[in-house]
Protein backbone atom coordinates (compact mmCIF):
# COMPACT_ATOMS: atom_id res chain seq x y z
CA UNK A 1 0.00 0.00 0.00
CA UNK A 2 1.00 3.64 -0.95
CA UNK A 3 1.28 6.73 1.59
CA UNK A 4 -1.71 8.26 -0.87
CA UNK A 5 -3.67 4.90 -0.18
CA UNK A 6 -3.32 5.40 3.58
CA UNK A 7 -4.78 8.48 3.21
CA UNK A 8 -7.31 7.93 0.53
CA UNK A 9 -10.29 7.28 2.50
CA UNK A 10 -12.50 6.01 -0.04
CA UNK A 11 -10.24 3.52 -1.45
CA UNK A 12 -10.23 0.00 0.29
CA UNK A 13 -7.37 -0.49 2.88
CA UNK A 14 -6.25 -4.51 2.69
CA UNK A 15 -4.57 -5.20 5.93
CA UNK A 16 -1.98 -7.77 6.78
CA UNK A 17 -2.59 -11.31 6.54
CA UNK A 18 -6.22 -10.34 5.74
CA UNK A 19 -6.74 -13.62 4.00
CA UNK A 20 -5.58 -15.97 6.39
CA UNK A 21 -7.77 -14.70 8.95
CA UNK A 22 -10.63 -14.79 6.87
CA UNK A 23 -10.29 -18.62 6.40
CA UNK A 24 -9.12 -19.36 9.68
CA UNK A 25 -11.91 -18.00 11.21
CA UNK A 26 -14.65 -18.96 8.59
CA UNK A 27 -17.79 -18.80 8.28
CA UNK A 28 -18.02 -15.47 9.49
CA UNK A 29 -21.46 -14.69 11.03
CA UNK A 30 -22.89 -12.53 13.58
CA UNK A 31 -21.23 -9.65 15.29
CA UNK A 32 -18.50 -9.22 15.22
CA UNK A 33 -15.83 -6.67 16.70
CA UNK A 34 -12.88 -4.88 15.44
CA UNK A 35 -10.39 -3.44 18.19
CA UNK A 36 -8.01 -1.62 16.09
CA UNK A 37 -10.30 -0.26 13.08
CA UNK A 38 -6.92 1.64 12.09
CA UNK A 39 -8.09 2.47 8.03
CA UNK A 40 -11.05 0.11 8.25
CA UNK A 41 -8.88 -3.12 6.31
CA UNK A 42 -10.78 -5.42 8.63
CA UNK A 43 -13.73 -4.22 9.16
CA UNK A 44 -14.75 -4.19 5.30
CA UNK A 45 -12.80 -7.99 5.19
CA UNK A 46 -15.55 -8.78 7.83
CA UNK A 47 -18.71 -7.47 6.51
CA UNK A 48 -18.14 -8.56 3.11
CA UNK A 49 -17.38 -11.63 4.50
CA UNK A 50 -20.89 -12.43 6.04
CA UNK A 51 -20.86 -10.68 9.57
CA UNK A 52 -24.00 -9.58 10.39
CA UNK A 53 -22.67 -6.38 12.17
CA UNK A 54 -19.34 -5.11 12.71
CA UNK A 55 -18.05 -2.80 15.64
CA UNK A 56 -15.23 -0.93 15.07
CA UNK A 57 -13.24 0.29 18.40
CA UNK A 58 -10.04 2.83 17.80
CA UNK A 59 -8.90 5.55 20.35
CA UNK A 60 -7.48 7.39 16.98
CA UNK A 61 -10.37 10.31 16.35
CA UNK A 62 -8.80 10.57 12.87
CA UNK A 63 -9.99 6.71 11.89
CA UNK A 64 -13.78 7.34 12.31
CA UNK A 65 -13.15 10.92 10.79
CA UNK A 66 -11.23 9.28 7.56
CA UNK A 67 -13.71 6.03 7.32
CA UNK A 68 -16.95 9.08 7.33
CA UNK A 69 -16.34 8.45 3.01
CA UNK A 70 -17.12 4.91 2.71
CA UNK A 71 -18.78 4.11 6.44
CA UNK A 72 -22.19 4.86 5.41
CA UNK A 73 -22.26 1.95 2.44
CA UNK A 74 -22.93 -0.41 5.62
CA UNK A 75 -25.71 1.29 7.28
CA UNK A 76 -26.07 -0.08 10.72
CA UNK A 77 -23.86 -3.11 9.88
CA UNK A 78 -21.25 -0.93 11.00
CA UNK A 79 -20.93 0.41 14.42
CA UNK A 80 -18.08 2.94 15.42
CA UNK A 81 -16.94 3.00 19.15
CA UNK A 82 -14.50 5.56 20.26
CA UNK A 83 -12.33 3.67 23.11
CA UNK A 84 -9.62 1.26 24.12
CA UNK A 85 -9.57 -2.15 23.16
CA UNK A 86 -9.44 -3.20 26.58
CA UNK A 87 -12.80 -2.09 27.64
CA UNK A 88 -14.36 -4.04 24.78
CA UNK A 89 -16.11 -5.72 27.19
CA UNK A 90 -18.06 -2.51 28.30
CA UNK A 91 -19.07 -2.07 24.45
CA UNK A 92 -20.15 -5.31 23.70
CA UNK A 93 -20.99 -8.87 25.23
CA UNK A 94 -21.57 -12.02 23.18
CA UNK A 95 -19.39 -11.23 20.70
CA UNK A 96 -19.51 -14.40 17.77
CA UNK A 97 -15.66 -13.19 16.78
CA UNK A 98 -13.14 -10.58 17.78
CA UNK A 99 -10.06 -8.91 15.66
CA UNK A 100 -7.23 -7.44 16.41
CA UNK A 101 -3.90 -6.02 14.52
CA UNK A 102 -1.38 -4.80 16.61
CA UNK A 103 0.65 -3.08 14.35
CA UNK A 104 1.01 0.74 13.80
CA UNK A 105 -1.76 1.92 11.28
CA UNK A 106 0.55 3.05 8.15
CA UNK A 107 -2.06 6.57 8.73
CA UNK A 108 -0.04 7.50 11.68
CA UNK A 109 3.33 6.78 10.65
CA UNK A 110 2.68 8.56 7.19
CA UNK A 111 1.93 11.89 8.94
CA UNK A 112 4.66 13.89 10.35
CA UNK A 113 2.71 15.89 12.96
CA UNK A 114 1.43 12.72 14.77
CA UNK A 115 5.43 12.02 15.56
CA UNK A 116 5.66 8.65 15.21
CA UNK A 117 8.08 8.22 12.50
CA UNK A 118 11.90 9.26 12.91
CA UNK A 119 12.31 9.72 8.74
CA UNK A 120 9.99 13.03 8.79
CA UNK A 121 10.66 15.89 10.98
CA UNK A 122 7.50 16.68 13.07
CA UNK A 123 6.27 17.61 17.04
CA UNK A 124 7.76 14.84 19.31
CA UNK A 125 4.05 13.03 20.23
CA UNK A 126 3.55 9.56 19.38
CA UNK A 127 -0.24 9.77 21.22
CA UNK A 128 -2.45 7.15 19.36
CA UNK A 129 -5.61 9.27 20.97
CA UNK A 130 -4.01 12.29 20.69
CA UNK A 131 -4.60 12.98 24.77
CA UNK A 132 -2.33 12.76 27.90
CA UNK A 133 1.31 12.97 28.23
CA UNK A 134 3.31 12.91 24.91
CA UNK A 135 7.03 11.67 23.95
CA UNK A 136 8.37 14.61 24.51
CA UNK A 137 7.08 14.69 27.80
CA UNK A 138 8.52 11.51 29.04
CA UNK A 139 11.80 12.57 27.07
CA UNK A 140 12.36 15.50 28.42
CA UNK A 141 10.53 14.76 32.30
CA UNK A 142 11.19 11.30 32.90
CA UNK A 143 14.76 10.60 35.15
CA UNK A 144 17.87 9.21 33.51
CA UNK A 145 17.51 5.58 34.39
CA UNK A 146 13.66 5.44 33.83
CA UNK A 147 14.26 6.66 30.39
CA UNK A 148 16.78 3.85 30.12
CA UNK A 149 14.66 1.11 31.77
CA UNK A 150 12.09 2.09 28.56
CA UNK A 151 14.14 2.18 25.87
CA UNK A 152 15.82 -1.59 27.33
CA UNK A 153 12.59 -3.32 28.43
CA UNK A 154 10.40 -1.86 25.81
CA UNK A 155 12.73 -1.77 22.58
CA UNK A 156 15.09 -4.15 23.65
CA UNK A 157 17.94 -1.47 23.10
CA UNK A 158 21.92 -2.54 24.58
CA UNK A 159 22.82 0.92 24.55
CA UNK A 160 19.54 1.81 26.28
CA UNK A 161 21.55 4.13 29.19
CA UNK A 162 24.64 5.60 26.45
CA UNK A 163 21.13 7.43 25.16
CA UNK A 164 19.62 7.70 27.72
CA UNK A 165 22.94 9.92 28.85
CA UNK A 166 22.98 11.51 26.09
CA UNK A 167 18.83 12.52 25.57
CA UNK A 168 19.54 14.36 29.51
CA UNK A 169 22.36 16.13 28.45
CA UNK A 170 21.27 17.67 25.25
CA UNK A 171 17.52 18.41 27.00
CA UNK A 172 19.51 20.48 29.42
CA UNK A 173 20.89 23.11 26.78
CA UNK A 174 17.38 22.82 25.17
CA UNK A 175 14.01 21.00 25.36
CA UNK A 176 13.74 18.02 22.64
CA UNK A 177 10.70 18.69 21.06
CA UNK A 178 11.26 16.91 17.84
CA UNK A 179 11.40 13.34 16.22
CA UNK A 180 14.50 14.53 13.89
CA UNK A 181 16.57 16.15 16.62
CA UNK A 182 15.85 12.95 18.49
CA UNK A 183 16.26 10.51 16.07
CA UNK A 184 19.36 12.57 14.76
CA UNK A 185 20.83 12.02 18.67
CA UNK A 186 20.15 8.62 18.82
CA UNK A 187 21.82 8.25 15.87
CA UNK A 188 24.61 9.81 17.21
CA UNK A 189 25.36 7.05 20.17
CA UNK A 190 25.23 4.04 17.61
CA UNK A 191 27.69 2.76 15.18
CA UNK A 192 26.03 3.66 11.26
CA UNK A 193 23.58 1.55 9.95
CA UNK A 194 25.10 -1.21 7.66
CA UNK A 195 22.69 -1.40 3.90
CA UNK A 196 19.94 -3.69 5.00
CA UNK A 197 19.68 -3.17 8.64
CA UNK A 198 16.97 -0.72 10.39
CA UNK A 199 17.50 2.85 11.13
CA UNK A 200 19.40 3.24 14.48
CA UNK A 201 16.41 4.95 16.00
CA UNK A 202 14.21 1.63 15.07
CA UNK A 203 14.33 0.43 18.95
CA UNK A 204 14.60 3.75 20.63
CA UNK A 205 11.01 5.49 19.06
CA UNK A 206 9.36 1.78 19.09
CA UNK A 207 9.77 2.11 22.60
CA UNK A 208 8.90 5.38 23.48
CA UNK A 209 6.11 4.43 21.41
CA UNK A 210 4.62 1.84 23.52
CA UNK A 211 5.51 3.18 26.54
CA UNK A 212 3.35 6.36 25.70
CA UNK A 213 0.27 4.37 24.67
CA UNK A 214 0.93 1.65 27.23
CA UNK A 215 0.76 -0.74 24.89
CA UNK A 216 1.31 -3.82 26.53
CA UNK A 217 -0.44 -2.89 29.36
CA UNK A 218 -3.16 -2.37 27.13
CA UNK A 219 -3.36 -6.12 24.99
CA UNK A 220 -3.15 -7.74 28.55
CA UNK A 221 -5.84 -6.24 29.63
CA UNK A 222 -7.48 -6.74 25.58
CA UNK A 223 -7.31 -10.03 25.87
CA UNK A 224 -8.70 -10.79 29.11
CA UNK A 225 -11.94 -8.65 27.99
CA UNK A 226 -11.91 -10.25 24.65
CA UNK A 227 -12.18 -13.40 27.31
CA UNK A 228 -14.95 -12.04 28.98
CA UNK A 229 -16.68 -10.26 25.65
CA UNK A 230 -16.75 -13.53 23.75
CA UNK A 231 -19.94 -15.78 23.09
CA UNK A 232 -18.91 -19.69 23.69
CA UNK A 233 -17.88 -20.53 20.30
CA UNK A 234 -17.07 -16.97 19.47
CA UNK A 235 -13.32 -16.95 17.89
CA UNK A 236 -10.58 -14.36 18.85
CA UNK A 237 -7.74 -13.70 16.13
CA UNK A 238 -5.04 -11.84 16.42
CA UNK A 239 -2.52 -11.12 14.55
CA UNK A 240 1.21 -9.70 15.81
CA UNK A 241 4.04 -7.62 14.26
CA UNK A 242 6.83 -8.18 16.97
CA UNK A 243 8.28 -10.89 19.63
CA UNK A 244 7.27 -9.70 22.75
CA UNK A 245 3.33 -9.18 21.55
CA UNK A 246 3.18 -12.61 20.06
CA UNK A 247 4.91 -14.10 22.76
CA UNK A 248 2.49 -12.85 24.91
CA UNK A 249 -0.48 -13.78 22.80
CA UNK A 250 1.24 -17.14 22.77
CA UNK A 251 1.26 -17.69 26.02
CA UNK A 252 -2.33 -16.16 27.33
CA UNK A 253 -4.11 -18.46 24.29
CA UNK A 254 -1.47 -21.42 25.81
CA UNK A 255 -2.57 -20.78 28.92
CA UNK A 256 -6.18 -20.28 28.74
CA UNK A 257 -6.30 -23.40 26.81
CA UNK A 258 -4.73 -25.45 29.51
CA UNK A 259 -1.74 -26.39 27.27
CA UNK A 260 1.01 -25.13 29.64
CA UNK A 261 1.67 -28.85 30.91
CA UNK A 262 3.41 -29.97 34.06
CA UNK A 263 7.20 -27.69 34.81
CA UNK A 264 7.80 -31.37 36.73
CA UNK A 265 7.00 -34.49 35.42
CA UNK A 266 7.64 -36.04 39.00
CA UNK A 267 5.28 -33.87 40.87
CA UNK A 268 1.34 -34.94 41.03
CA UNK A 269 -0.82 -33.15 38.64
CA UNK A 270 -2.39 -30.26 39.48
CA UNK A 271 -5.83 -29.54 39.15
CA UNK A 272 -6.63 -27.26 37.10
CA UNK A 273 -9.85 -24.83 35.66
CA UNK A 274 -11.25 -25.89 32.64
CA UNK A 275 -9.99 -24.30 29.52
CA UNK A 276 -11.58 -20.80 28.11
CA UNK A 277 -10.13 -21.09 25.16
CA UNK A 278 -9.68 -24.49 22.15
CA UNK A 279 -6.87 -23.39 20.23
CA UNK A 280 -7.30 -23.82 16.13
CA UNK A 281 -3.22 -24.12 15.52
CA UNK A 282 -0.24 -24.59 18.28
CA UNK A 283 1.64 -23.02 15.63
CA UNK A 284 1.39 -19.43 14.70
CA UNK A 285 0.06 -18.45 10.84
CA UNK A 286 2.84 -16.37 8.21
CA UNK A 287 2.10 -14.69 5.48
CA UNK A 288 2.64 -16.67 1.86
CA UNK A 289 4.56 -15.96 -0.60
CA UNK A 290 1.98 -13.90 -2.55
CA UNK A 291 1.82 -11.55 0.36
CA UNK A 292 4.88 -11.60 0.81
CA UNK A 293 5.50 -10.08 -2.65
CA UNK A 294 2.10 -7.56 -2.51
CA UNK A 295 2.89 -6.60 0.99
CA UNK A 296 6.86 -6.29 2.55
CA UNK A 297 5.35 -5.38 6.05
CA UNK A 298 3.56 -8.87 6.47
CA UNK A 299 6.97 -10.44 6.90
CA UNK A 300 6.91 -9.82 10.84
CA UNK A 301 3.17 -10.63 11.17
CA UNK A 302 1.89 -13.67 13.09
CA UNK A 303 -1.68 -14.50 13.96
CA UNK A 304 -2.97 -16.43 16.14
CA UNK A 305 -6.88 -17.83 16.18
CA UNK A 306 -8.55 -19.77 19.25
CA UNK A 307 -12.15 -20.63 20.10
CA UNK A 308 -13.60 -19.64 22.97
CA UNK A 309 -15.54 -22.21 25.14
CA UNK A 310 -18.23 -22.04 27.50
CA UNK A 311 -15.98 -22.03 30.67
CA UNK A 312 -16.08 -18.82 32.91
CA UNK A 313 -13.83 -16.43 32.23
CA UNK A 314 -10.79 -15.71 34.80
CA UNK A 315 -8.25 -14.26 35.47
CA UNK A 316 -4.07 -14.25 34.79
CA UNK A 317 -0.86 -12.70 35.56
CA UNK A 318 0.96 -10.60 33.53
CA UNK A 319 4.08 -12.49 34.43
CA UNK A 320 2.59 -15.66 32.83
CA UNK A 321 2.16 -13.89 29.84
CA UNK A 322 6.31 -12.43 29.63
CA UNK A 323 4.70 -9.07 29.50
CA UNK A 324 8.15 -6.47 30.00
CA UNK A 325 7.94 -4.57 33.54
CA UNK A 326 9.03 -1.70 34.09
CA UNK A 327 11.00 -0.60 37.58
CA UNK A 328 9.36 1.87 39.36
CA UNK A 329 9.78 5.38 38.31
CA UNK A 330 12.12 7.41 40.06
CA UNK A 331 10.29 10.48 39.58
Amino acid sequence: MTQDDAHDPDKPHVPVLLRPLLAAVAPVTGVWLDGTFGAGGYTRGLLEAGADKVIGVDRDPLAFEMAKGWAGTYGDRLVMQPGVFSRMDEYASDLDGIVLDLGVSSMQLDQAERGFSFMKDGPLDMRMSQDGPSAADLVNGAAEEDIADILFRYGEERASRRIARAIVKAREEEPITTTLRLAKLIESCLPRAKPGQSHPATRSFQALRIAVNDEYGELYQGLMAAERALRPGGKLAVVSFHSVEDRMVKRFLTARAGKTGNANRYAPAAEEDAPQFTLTSRKAIAADDEELADNPRSRSAKLRVAVRTDAPAGEIDANELGMPQLREARR
